[in-house]
């Protein structure tokens, strides 16, 4: 059996043919061997864009409320201890490598991807830990997630929108019925969209959840420099915005807000606790600031969706000189995402990613120059010149945003740490 987290990785890698293989049957299988029912809490959070955000602010809350929280999130950004926090603390390599070996055990011939073993993984750890609550974060979809071989008390859909077309379909109706799969019988369902697609209410109510809809059995009132939430019973009002930056995180807030009114019972949660959450949630790579002249500026956004948000918040910003670093996975809406930044971005710095679905920066540049864009292209072949190209050229009052995938924020961020900026 491999011995370090480094080894594991890499033999998960290896297990499936498939990166991506959408199914419960085994997940469901190995999980009734290894006896993992959890006894507290589940909230299972999907959605195309928002479900970092809101699993941060859940996190982030229910943990200053003095809760033992378990949190797993996809993908990671640096090291893959991210992906599951024990009370805000990263799992350790030897209890990752004890769980790992643990599934490996008992999985007998059944095939499983890299992202069923690690769900499994981290619901092993946070039984382990006896944690209060866990969060889980759906890696894609919902109905067919590997998250979704557990019941969630309460579930949250955050957005809903074009993405993963290969897997999902490509209407906001058929991934509506994707995402609403994470929703049971006679418990809650949150969504934060404004726009319900019919097939997510129709779900709903064809499976006897209770659903809770932003502006009609919940919601919020901005005011200036505070905003209110109200709720079905009640609301809680003169709270903070939340640490996180971006025009759509009210929304998100108060759907996790939702959330805890759902389970208030099992797991109440004073205004102060709710106040100090929001202060201190922190999630890297979403419109993420880096202190220093030039301004950067970190989005892991690689759909329209995401980048629709993010020129707004771009457009929110004090006027500056804006250098795009673009790389993406191939099989994204390219085109989409440049439209929907086009008139925020005046140079465009674009690179390749290398990884089996990532996109070579020719492909990229060749979707650029096709639409047109406004601003200027440099094809700079990777993301390390991408960065040095930025560097020696944005000026001190200029700003530099990262943006693409998850791969290209992780790339620049692990590159300026070995740097040392």
């Amino acid at each position: 059996m491999p011995k370090s987290l480094a080894d594991w990785l890499l033999h998960l890698e290896s297990l499936h043919p498939k990166t991506i293989a959408l199914g419960l049957e085994r997940v469901a299988q190995v999980k009734q061997r290894l006896n993992l029912e959890p006894d507290f809490p589940v909230i299972i959070v999907g959605g195309t864009n928002g479900k970092g955000s809101v699993c941060a602010m859940l996190e982030s809350i229910l943990h200053a409320a003095g809760y033992k929280v378990g949190c797993y999130t996809s993908p990671h950004l640096l090291q893959y201890n991210e992906r599951v926090r024990i009370a805000k603390q990263q799992a350790s390599d030897a209890e990752l490598c004890a769980s790992f070996e643990a599934i490996e055990q008992v999985r007998g011939d059944i095939e499983m991807t890299y992202f069923e073993f690690g769900t499994l993984a981290a619901m092993q750890c946070f039984i382990a830990h006896k944690v209060d609550v866990a969060i889980l974060e759906v890696g894609l979809g919902g109905r067919l997630d590997a998250v979704n071989v557990f019941d969630a008390d309460c579930a949250v859909v955050t957005s809903v929108d074009i993405d993963h077309i290969d897997y999902l379909g490509d209407s906001r109706e058929q991934i509506a019925f994707e995402k609403a799969g994470i929703f049971r019988s006679g418990k809650v369902a949150i969504c934060a969209d404004s726009d319900v697609p019919p097939a997510l209410s129709a779900h709903a109510q064809q499976i006897g959840a209770d659903l809770w809809c932003i502006g009609k059995e919940f919601g919020l009132r901005a005011h200036q420099g505070q905003w209110d939430y109200f709720g079905k019973d009640g609301g809680r009002s003169a709270l903070p915005y939340p640490a996180l930056r971006g025009a759509f995180q009210l929304q998100n807030a108060s759907a996790v807000l939702a959330a805890l009114d759902v389970l208030k019972t099992a797991l109440p949660v004073s205004m102060s606790a709710v106040r100090r959450g929001l202060i201190e949630v922190e999630l890297a790579g979403r419109f993420q600031f880096i202190p220093g002249q030039p301004q950067w500026i970190l989005d892991v956004a690689h759909n329209p969706h995401a980048a629709r948000s993010l020129a707004q918040n771009l457009a929110n910003l004090p006027p500056a000189k804006t250098f795009a670093v673009l790389a993406m996975l191939k099989d994204k809406d390219m085109a989409g995402v440049v439209q929907a930044l086009d008139a925020q971005i005046d140079v465009w710095l674009v690179a390749g990613i290398n990884a089996p679905r990532g996109a070579n920066s020719g492909e990229l540049a060749q979707v650029l120059l096709g639409l047109p864009v406004r601003g200027e292209v440099i094809d700079c072949n990777s993301i390390e010149n991408a960065l040095n190209e930025a560097s020696n050229r944005a000026g001190e009052n200029d700003r530099i945003a990262v943006l693409g995938s998850f791969y290209t924020v992780a790339e620049v961020m692990h590159l300026r740490k070995v740097r040392g900026v």
